[in-house]
C-alpha cells in the first residue's frame, strides 16, 4: 500500500509537470490567436483604403472627359495612386505571407496539443489501472478483516490493536481511492478544455483560409482596374496626339498669316527647348508663341498678356517682349 501511495504522488507530481506544460502552450496560443485577429483587422482596414482609393480613381476618370490638360494632370494622379495600390498590394501580400507562417505555427502547436492530449489519456488510463489495483486492494483488506474479526473471538485482546491498524489501513486507502477519483475528474474537466480549445483553433484557421480567398479576389479585381486604366491611359495618349496635330496645324496657318503681315514665325518643329529658360519641351511643358517676337517659349516664360498693334485684344506676349513693351508705353506717356 504505502508503494502504491508513493506511485501516485510520482503520478501527480508528472501531471503537475504536464499541466504546466499544456498551460504555457495554451497562453502561447492565445496571444498568437490576438496578434491573427490584430492582423486581420489591419487587412480589413487595408482593403476599406482599397476601395475608398478605386472610387477616387473612377472620379478622376470621369474629370479626365471634360477637359483634355485636366485628363493630362489627373493622369499623372493615376498613375502615383497606381503606384501606392501596387505599394498596398505588395504590404497585403507580404502580411498574408506573415499569416501564412503563422497559421503554419498554430498547425503545429495543434499537433503538439494533440500529441500532450494522447499522453494525457495515456496516463489516465494508467491511473484508472492504479484505480482497479487499488480496489483490488481493498477487496483483499475487506477480506482479511474479515478473517481478523472471526480470529478476534478468540484472541480478542492480542488481536485488537492490528483490528485498529487494519481499519487505518482501510480508511488510508478509502482516502486514496477518493483522491484517485478526484484526480481523474479534474484530469477528465481539463482533457475537455484542451479539446474545446483545439476546436476554436481550427475555427480560426479556417476563417484565416476564407479571408485568404477573400484577398485573392479582391486582387484579381485590382487586375481588372489596372487594365482599365491601362485601356484610359492609351485613349488619353491618344487624344493627346490628336491634339498636338491640330495645334500643329492652328500653328501653321498662324505662321502663314504671321508670313503674310511680314513677320517672322518659329515654327514648332524648330524649337525643342524654351528661349528664355532653356527647358526643354515635353507632354506636360508645351510650346507658345510670342505674338510680339514670334519665338517659342514655355508657358511659364510667356505667362503674360498685352494688346499690340496687330490685335487690340491681350494676345500672349514673353517676358522679353513684356518688359520691353511696358518700358515703351511708360516712355510714351506725357
Amino acid at each position: 500500500l504505502q508503494t502504491t501511495k508513493v506511485d501516485v504522488e510520482a503520478e501527480l507530481q508528472t501531471y503537475k509537470h504536464s499541466r504546466q506544460g499544456l498551460d504555457e502552450m495554451y497562453n502561447e496560443a492565445r496571444r498568437q490567436l490576438r496578434e491573427e485577429s490584430q492582423l486581420r483587422q489591419d487587412m480589413e482596414n487595408e482593403l476599406v483604403v482599397q476601395v475608398s482609393m478605386k472610387h477616387e480613381i473612377e472620379l478622376a476618370m470621369k474629370l479626365l472627359e471634360k477637359d483634355i490638360h485636366e485628363k493630362q494632370d489627373t493622369l499623372i494622379g493615376l498613375r502615383q495612386q497606381l503606384d501606392e495600390v501596387k505599394a498596398i498590394n505588395m504590404e497585403m501580400y507580404q502580411k498574408l505571407q506573415v499569416s501564412e507562417d503563422a497559421m503554419k505555427e498554430k498547425n503545429e502547436i495543434i499537433g503538439r496539443l494533440e500529441d500532450k492530449t494522447n499522453q494525457i489519456n495515456a496516463t489516465m488510463k494508467q491511473l484508472e489501472q492504479r484505480l482497479q489495483q487499488a480496489e483490488k486492494a481493498q477487496m483483499e483488506a475487506e477480506a482479511e478483516d474479515e478473517k481478523l474479526k472471526q480470529e478476534c473471538v478468540n484472541k480478542s485482546e492480542s488481536l485488537q490493536k492490528e483490528f485498529s491498524q487494519k481499519e487505518k489501513q482501510l480508511l488510508q486507502l478509502e482516502t486514496d481511492l477518493k483522491i484517485e477519483k478526484e484526480w481523474r475528474q479534474t484530469l477528465e474537466d481539463h482533457l475537455q478544455k484542451e479539446k474545446e480549445a483545439v476546436s476554436h483553433l481550427r475555427i480560426e484557421t479556417q476563417e484565416t483560409v476564407n479571408l485568404k480567398k477573400e484577398f485573392l479576389k479582391l486582387q484579381e479585381k485590382n487586375k481588372q482596374l489596372k487594365r482599365v486604366c491601362q485601356d484610359q491611359e492609351a485613349a488619353l495618349q491618344e487624344l493627346a496626339s490628336k491634339l498636338s496635330e491640330s495645334k500643329l496645324k492652328i500653328e501653321d496657318i498662324k505662321e502663314a498669316n504671321k508670313a503674310l503681315q511680314g513677320q517672322v514665325w518659329l515654327k514648332d518643329k524648330e524649337a525643342t527647348h524654351c528661349k528664355l529658360c532653356e527647358k526643354e519641351f515635353s507632354l506636360s511643358k508645351r510650346k507658345h508663341h510670342c505674338r510680339n517676337c514670334g519665338e517659342i517659349f514655355c508657358n511659364a516664360c510667356s505667362d503674360n498678356e498685352l494688346p499690340l498693334p496687330s490685335s487690340p485684344k491681350p494676345v500672349r506676349v514673353c517676358d522679353s517682349c513684356h518688359a520691353i513693351l511696358i518700358q515703351r508705353c511708360s516712355s510714351n506717356m506725357p
